[in-house]
This record gives C-alpha cells, structure tokens and sequence, in this order.
C-alpha cells in the first residue's frame, strides 16, 4: 500500500510537471529569441508566410549568438516603444488604485452596515458585473462623448474605477469577519472610518493583494477599450502597439513581448502567496 502511494505520487508529480513545462515553454522560446541576432531570427522564422508542405519554422530553443540588438532597438531606436509602455502604466495604476479604494469601502459598506435594500442594490449592482463589454459599449462610449473624455486616458479609467468586480471580490472576504470585532471598535468609541483602517483592511489584505494581481492582469492586456475610445494612435497603451510590432517587425516582437509581460510576472512572483491565499479564501473558482 505504501509503495503504490509513492508511485501514483510520483506519477501525479511528473504529470504536473510535463504541464507547467508545457506552459512555461512559450514564454521559454519568447525569452530565448529574444536574445538571437536579426539575422538569425530571419532565418529560422522568415519563412512564416510563404510556407509550403516543403519548408517548415527552425524554432530554435538556444540563439546560436547571444545578442542585445533588439532590446537596443526598443530602448534607443524605437522610443515610442517605451511611450506606449508607460501609456499603460498611467492608465492602469489609478484604475488599480482607484477600483481597490472604492472596492473596499463598497464591501465594507454592502456587508457590514445595515441599511434599506442593500441586498438588492448589491444584486443589481453584480448584475453590471456580468455584463461583457459588447452590451455596456455604446452607453459608456455616448457617456465619454457627452463628458468630453472621448480619446483621452479618463475614458477608460473612470469605468475601471467603478467595475463592480473588486466590491464581488472583497465583499466575500468582509462578509466572512466576525461581527464582534466590530462591536468591540464601537464599545471602544471607534467610528466606521478607524473600524474601516484598523480592522477591516488589515483583515482582508489577502483579498486586496489577489484582487490588484487580477486587475493588473486584466488591463494590462486590454485591447477592445483602447481601440474604442482612442482615436490617437500615440496615447493607446502598449498592448494594442505591441500587435502592431508584431506585424511590422518580427526581430524586436520577442523582445517587446518579453518588455510586455515582465511587470506581470514579477507582480505575480512578489504577491504570489497573498494571490493564492486570497483566491482560496474569496470562493472565486476558475
């Protein structure tokens, strides 16, 4: 019985690793091409395009040269690469500030006080939650044309701020605090403000941590917004620049995409054990 425990272990264990290998080798290869000379990558992918049942892709997991030339193209001969890039860092770090802050009082709000109809203005306000983006598009493109934010950044930040995914989110963490402690803030003469920072925040952490991981992820790669409400090619943000990169120039596309995804994995890699306790203890599957 041991021996057969150790073995379906061991089976589990290299199951699981060939799959995160699996995962892993596209950003493997899109690491390591990085690194390959122009010349190289013309070879082994210039055929992309003009193939035939007698040419085939030479992908290629190590560069035969070792070679910077594409990270010195983005970063000095192609400025507006680093333009795009901190496009997106200025639209989405406030919609991540903002939609965090706003989250955190509405959930504390939607479970903690008791007012008239709060379940039900939590049940519509979800209700905008599971709405794609096709349905709210024309509303929110008639509300930015009206406030004057058509192609500008505030048309795609003032509706990530107010998303009703961070209120779903950490509501299922405020929900879970026992109520004494409340009580005892207020016996203690603590108003909501201080029972809100002193208490509430520092229990749900793991929530806010899992929630801003999720929202970076999210728009970081947004790409129907930007195309809707910025006419300007010069103020989209870096996820819709880089399929253009793509089309344009396949040398600098590896090295694009590593610039691109890096702030997402180092996030993930910092927050990494608060992402996953707080999914765990959200409820949220999938």
């Amino acid at each position: 019985m041991y021996k057969t425990k150790i073995w379906k272990k061991a089976a589990l264990t290299l199951f699981m690793a060939v799959i995160a290998l699996a995962l892993l080798f596209p950003i493997i290869i899109i690491s390591s091409n990085s690194l390959m000379t122009v010349r190289e990558i013309g070879i082994n992918y210039g055929l992309i395009g003009k193939m035939d049942s007698n040419h085939f892709v030479n992908m290629k997991l190590l560069p035969d040269l070792v070679s910077f030339e594409q990270y010195y193209k983005i970063f000095v001969e192609s400025p507006r690469f680093l333009m795009m890039f901190w496009n997106s860092v200025f639209m989405v770090v406030p919609i991540i500030a903002g939609q965090t802050l706003i989250a955190a009082f509405a959930a504390y709000a939607f479970s903690k006080l008791n007012f008239r109809g709060r379940d039900k203005l939590f049940l519509v306000y979800v209700m905008t939650m599971l709405m794609p983006f096709q349905v709210t598009l024309v509303p929110n493109y008639i509300m930015a044309d009206r406030l004057g934010l058509l192609n500008t950044a505030g048309a795609i930040i003032f509706p990530g701020i107010f998303a009703a995914f961070g209120v779903f989110m950490l509501r299922q963490f405020t929900i879970s605090i026992p109520y004494a402690y409340i009580e005892a803030a207020k016996m203690d003469g603590a108003g909501h403000v201080r029972i809100f920072f002193t208490i509430i925040i520092p229990m749900i952490q793991p929530g806010i941590a899992a929630l801003i991981v999720l929202l970076f992820v999210d728009y970081w790669n947004m790409v129907e917004q930007p195309l809707v409400f910025l006419d300007d090619p010069f103020k989209q943000p870096l996820s819709v620049f880089l399929s253009r990169i793509n089309q344009d120039d396949l040398g600098i596309a590896f090295a694009a995409s590593v610039l691109y995804m890096t702030p997402m994995v180092l996030l993930f890699l910092y927050a990494e054990s608060y992402f996953i306790e707080g999914i765990q203890l959200s409820g949220i599957k999938g």
